[in-house]
């Protein structure tokens, strides 16, 4: 499935994940995150990005930048690349460090600053690599010490942070801490690391709560961090479409309408898709179901090949069946079911 091209918007605020392929370490050892913090204290400056929060775990880091002027893209580049090459040099290794590209997601600001700044320093505890915040006081890879003031960071931008708190250092501080420790038990946040929600709703609670009412079709871009008018406007700046699926999405349009209108296509049940069989009407029907699914709606090959009990590569070869078809006979998903 092809990837959505990265926005890289520069002045706005952007949640960065990068993480080891495979889950494996990209830190092995202490001097490892200094190498990297080092070249992020070179970098960060160099190319006028700003840094509010920070944390390095052992297979993956967190961090919540303002692109510079040429954007994210500059700084990523050189950061990875650079540590990359450090990093198979002194292991004596070859090959790929971090899994795909990094992720990043361009958030609300006046929504989500305070949100993504706890998140991102409790990491290490999520993580089981501190135990709690007396812990997380003396981790030295975490900005949260830094917005504490017991450690110094020349690249971080620890006042910005605390002015979304109060106007004195003092007090702010005392806020930041009780606002993190509100956020102990909270554990994950799909709705802020891209877990597939459609952010614009408000949360997990949210979007519950709209399903229930039959409302949680909404326009949204799972590159964006934020309510609706924020993500089109991003969308405008940077000059890009909203995505195929979610304007699809937003008129109600998803797997069950897919199956629906294949089922009736090929005049057959519509469990008939998902049974085991190669008789051509339901072949044909379940490869038109998958093509709809995977170019349509933006489902993966893997999703497909657990709902159907297949394999990632019989599921491709079902959707270039189901492209062809449809192709040839002028189908589409977006209309009627009883077409």
């Amino acid at each position: 499935m092809t990837r959505s091209a990265r926005i890289d918007a520069p002045g706005v605020l952007h949640h960065v994940i990068i993480r080891g392929i495979e889950k494996r370490k990209i830190f092995r050892k202490d001097s490892d995150q200094y190498d990297f913090i080092d070249r992020l204290e070179q970098l960060v400056p160099a190319t006028r990005t700003v840094c509010y929060a920070w944390a390095l775990m052992r297979n993956h880091a967190h961090f919540l930048f303002r692109s510079g002027p040429a954007g994210m893209a500059k700084l990523m580049r050189r950061l990875l690349t650079g540590y990359a090459i450090s990093f198979n040099r002194r292991y004596k290794r070859h090959g790929q460090l971090f899994q795909n590209r990094y992720k990043s997601i361009i958030c609300q600001e006046d929504t989500y600053l305070k949100e993504l700044v706890r998140y991102i320093h409790l990491n290490p505890v999520r993580a089981g690599l501190v135990k709690d915040l007396s812990g997380l006081k003396k981790y030295a890879f975490c900005g949260r010490g830094v917005v504490m003031g017991t450690r110094s960071c020349g690249w971080q931008d620890d006042q910005y942070v605390l002015r979304y708190f109060a106007q004195t250092t003092v007090q702010a501080r005392k806020r930041y801490l009780a606002y993190v420790k509100a956020g102990l038990n909270q554990g994950r946040r799909p709705e802020l690391v891209g877990g597939g929600l459609v952010r614009s709703l408000g949360g997990w609670a949210a979007v519950k709560k709209l399903r229930k009412q039959g409302m949680d079709r909404t326009k949204a871009d799972q590159r964006i961090l934020g309510e609706p008018d924020f993500v089109l406007s991003i969308l405008e700046q940077a000059d890009q479409p909203l995505e195929r699926s979610y304007a699809l999405k937003s008129q109600g349009v998803d797997l069950d309408t897919a199956a629906q209108k294949a089922a009736r296509i090929f005049d057959i049940d519509v469990d008939e898709i998902f049974m085991k069989s190669r008789i051509q009407r339901r072949a044909d029907a379940r490869g038109l179901y998958c093509y709809w699914a995977v170019s349509e709606l933006g489902h993966s090959l893997s999703d497909l090949a657990r709902q159907l009990k297949m394999t990632p590569a019989g599921v491709g070869y079902a959707v270039q069946r189901g492209e062809t078809i449809a192709r040839e006979h002028g189908y589409e998903l977006l209309g009627s079911v009883n077409e």
